[in-house]
């Protein structure tokens, strides 16, 4: 069995454009292995409270000495934590508001990066500690910013990525959505999605 997680994290669920790519790469996916199953982490109808000093708190407190308060906290990140260990690929649909990742999603980042658990500080620096696998980005923007050098988005989403071990990572590009060239961007993903190769 091949698992994928999908991480969903426009605010306009179904009907967003990251969303509907994402339809399309878990179609080939599902095509591609023959034996899948698909787990998906909805960050827009089941939303992840954004940090807080009690869930930190929670996070560094030794299990023994943990509140049933700090016990629940603890359970949702051992739980999003899970599920990245237990997929064999990450499909992460991550559109691009006020030129970063929707907050939505930067509370499941919170949550999965986790020190002593995901990555870990030694005298070289940190190291992440999870397995890698392959995560595929769709990154959707209403602009412009790549070529610009205003793109904020896909270089933060690799960096904490790699922060936890995980560097395959595959990014599929749409911009200019809210311009002249949409189509023209959204076929140009599309086919991209469509050419990827599959392990």
């Amino acid at each position: 069995m091949n698992q994928l997680l999908f991480v969903k994290s426009s605010v306009f669920g179904d009907g967003g454009q990251s969303s509907q790519l994402a339809d399309r790469f878990i179609e080939r996916w599902q095509s591609h292995y023959s034996q899948s199953d698909l787990v998906v982490r909805d960050l827009i109808s089941q939303p992840i409270a954004h940090f807080d000093m009690e869930t930190i708190t929670a996070l560094s407190t030794d299990a023994s000495e943990q509140t049933a308060e700090q016990k629940n906290r603890v359970a949702l990140s051992d739980q999003l934590i899970a599920e990245v260990k237990q997929a064999d690929a990450i499909l992460i649909a991550a559109p691009m508001y006020n030129f970063a990742v929707p907050s939505q999603l930067k509370a499941w980042f919170d949550q999965v990066a986790r020190n002593g658990v995901t990555f870990k500080y030694t005298e070289n620096g940190p190291v992440g500690l999870l397995e890698d696998k392959p995560v595929y980005i769709l990154a959707t923007r209403g602009g412009q910013y790549h070529d610009a050098g205003l793109d904020y988005q896909v270089p933060w989403l690799k960096l904490i990525l790699g922060f936890v071990g995980l560097h395959n990572v595959k990014v599929v590009l749409a911009e200019g959505l809210n311009m002249s060239d949409a189509e023209k961007s959204i076929q140009s993903a599309q086919q991209e999605i469509d050419s990827i190769q599959l392990s």
